[in-house]
């Protein structure tokens, strides 16, 4: 999953970016408000983690434009205004959440996964399909057994999993290349021309080739499990 990190405090941009890199998430960070503007005009992600006082433009003129736009990208505010008018006026602006610093970390991101389950209409946090469960907390992936026995565990890479979760989050939609890579890097990592392709066979090895399918000229997708 892609984030965008918007904030002009260097220390707790770091910090944040370093944290949420080590749950698996790809994050680019901007430090002002015209940045986050602009990359949120023209580019994708699967939350914003918007500060309000922001250098060049106010966080909540961003959060504006960018429902002005239409786009409803889930959005939580990071701030340190704690008056309630400044509550009001991000939500009431499109803001999703709200956390007032300083911040527990674990509980910010528990708010970012509940935030991400919320945009793909799922209730829990735990994914199931094709006798596989994925817990973006836990970071667990398991095999099921139909014979009700302890599931067992999978072993995947730190980008097997990413590539996994994305394709469980919405099991028919099909994924290209491009935007698998979008959901898996931020703009200063490196990205192989076969990463992807390396990363789906991998997978296929360790969860058999029917679970994820090849949409030929459009992508990768898991199928929708229609089992009862």
């Amino acid at each position: 999953m892609r984030l965008l990190l918007v904030e002009d405090d260097t220390m707790i941009g770091d910090a944040v970016r370093e944290v949420l890199r080590a749950e698996g998430f790809a994050v680019d960070w901007v430090r002002d408000g015209a940045a986050a503007d602009s990359v949120l005009g023209s580019e994708t992600f699967d939350l914003v983690l918007l500060d309000l006082g922001l250098p060049r433009l106010d966080g909540v003129e961003v959060l504006r434009r960018l429902r002005a736009r239409r786009n409803t990208t889930p959005v939580l505010i990071v701030t340190a205004r704690d008056a309630v008018q400044d509550r009001i006026a991000g939500l009431d602006a499109g803001a999703d959440d709200y956390v007032l610093k300083p911040y527990d970390l674990d509980e910010l991101l528990a708010r970012i996964r509940a935030l991400i389950r919320r945009s793909h209409g799922q209730a829990d946090s735990v994914r199931e399909i094709h006798g596989l469960r994925l817990n973006p907390i836990t970071h667990e992936a398991l095999r099921l057994s139909p014979d009700g026995a302890a599931p067992t565990p999978i072993q995947l890479s730190a980008r097997e999993w990413a590539v996994l979760e994305v394709l469980m989050a919405r099991p028919g939609v099909v994924y290209s290349r491009a935007q698998i890579e979008d959901k898996l890097y931020g703009w200063k990592d490196e990205v192989s021309s076969n990463a992807v392709e390396v990363y789906i066979h991998g997978l296929r090895k360790k969860l058999g080739n029917a679970v994820i399918e090849t949409v030929r000229g459009l992508g990768y997708t898991m199928p929708r499990d229609d089992t009862p």
